[in-house]
Order: C-alpha cells, then structure tokens, then sequence
C-alpha cells in the first residue's frame, strides 16, 4: 500500500504491548511494513514537533495543539484512564519548601498537569523519566513528576506522594485523564490513516486477549523489569480508551486540549 511508514512509540510496556502483534507479525497489516523507533517520551514529543518529523508516533496529549495542523489523532492506542495520574514525589520525611522539580519533559502532559495544579512551581527541570526518582532520593531536586513505572516504584527510593496529579483533575473535571495518544501525519495519504488506525485497533485487541504472548517484546524493552511491575502498568494504562476514546475520551481530550473539534484519523481537525 505504501512505502515502510516510520513508526515511533516509547520503550514502555503499554506502548510494547499494544503494539507487539502488528510489529511481530500475528495480525494482518494490511499491506503496512514499518521501521519502528524506540524514544523517550520527551524525545517523541520533540520529533512530531520537528519538520521531518515520523509518519507515525506516540506524543503526550499535551502537545497535541501545536502539531494538530500536521498530525491527526487516531481513535486507537490512548494511554487515557482513572486513576493513572502522575505523581508528585518527594523524599520521605522532607518538610522543606518544594522549589526545584524534575518533570519528564517540557512538553509532556506530566507537566502541563504540574502547571495546572502547581502553578507556583516555576523552576522545573527535564530529567529522563526513568532517572527522576534517584534523582529526586539523591537530593538533586526537591520533588519529582513521576509517570510509567515510576508510580509504582517510587517507594523503593525513599519517596512519598505530595499529590495525585491524576486525581486532582478527575475531582475537578470529572473525566479521566488523557496521557498520550498515537498521531498519523497529515501527509499520509487519508486511507493509510485509516487502514493504519484498524491495524492498531486489531494489533491491541490481539494484546488483551492473548496477554502472555507479548511478554518477551515487552520485557526487552522495559526499564523496569519485574513481572509484577510490567502487569500493573499495562493494566493500568491499556484499557477501553486504547481501543478506542468513544465520547467521554473525546470529551476528555478537548478539556485538556482545548481543541474545540476532535475528529479524529483520516478526518481533518477543524474541517480543514
């Protein structure tokens, strides 16, 4: 159908899963080959935002307004739920004022949900997601945005929760939180969107239902490398909004967005 699409995700286990039969091989493709990449979710962010940017990628929700004019958002591969916020950490016992914070990345929604919330908190530094925690226990910040396994871990580093970044927005929305979804180039021809968004859709129903299958894709890619860790991450993460957002996810994005018309995939944003 088309030439090898660059395909970008992050080494996370909710990206490996959800992506693991169409990149290995278990479900058609429809014709699609791809050359996939493994980025940070910052690294992801910068890419889309750039001119050559891939034809294909993961990027936070937060970024979504500034590169909506040349990617679409496609209905399948959110990381969109309850209860799966980030977090504000800081060293167990630690009473001092909170002033320098490790966020993952200046475009991700980690911290366009500390802006949010923590407005006050102006000296906010980009750290490799993976590093924040040791970097927050060895004193090097006061505080840390934790996304991915970081929340399940962060204990093991001598941290405690100052907020639920997640749950502050639930209480004052309503509606899940919107993390990171999947973008296809506006280049691309309109039926390869579409093609690619039912791919993704087969590739993560092949994942729920044959969860073990993955599990080597996943573990090869993983930061954190315990089972019980990888199982609560992707349960977590993939869900009913990764198959597709429906309505209460659409409505979610555009809250935190502030896109006032979300079609989505092969459909123009804003009718253009």
């Amino acid at each position: 159908m088309t030439d090898r699409l660059r395909l970008r995700i992050s080494p996370c286990p909710n990206d490996t899963f959800m992506f693991e039969a169409l990149l290995n091989g278990r479900i058609p493709t429809q014709g699609l080959a791809f050359e996939v990449g493994f980025q940070d979710i910052e690294e992801l962010n910068e890419g889309v935002s750039s001119p050559d940017g891939p034809d294909i990628s993961k990027i936070s929700y937060a970024v979504l307004p500034a590169v909506v004019d040349r990617y679409a958002l496609l209905d399948s591969g959110s990381a969109l739920g309850r209860g799966n916020g980030q977090l504000l950490v800081r060293r167990r016992g630690d009473r001092s004022p909170i002033r320098r914070v490790a966020i993952p990345g200046e475009l991700t929604t980690a911290n366009a949900m500390l802006l949010r919330f923590f407005p006050s908190i102006v000296d906010r530094t980009p750290v490799l997601f993976s590093e924040i925690a040791a970097a927050v226990e060895r004193g090097a910040f006061d505080a840390g945005v934790l996304i991915h396994e970081g929340r399940f871990t962060y204990e093991r580093h001598n941290l405690e929760l100052v907020a639920d970044l997640g749950a502050l927005w639930e209480r004052q929305t309503g509606l899940p939180l919107p993390l990171g979804g999947i973008v296809a180039s506006r280049e691309l021809p309109a039926e390869v969107r579409r093609t690619f968004d039912r791919v993704l859709h087969d590739s993560i129903a092949y994942a729920l239902e044959h969860p073990t299958v993955s599990r080597p894709f996943v573990r090869e890619h993983a930061r954190e490398l315990d089972d019980e860790v990888i199982d609560r991450h992707i349960a977590l993460f993939v869900n009913r909004y990764s198959l597709t957002l429906g309505e209460e996810g659409r409505r979610a994005v555009r809250e935190l967005t502030g896109l006032p018309d979300l079609r989505l995939g092969w459909e123009p944003l804003h009718g253009s």
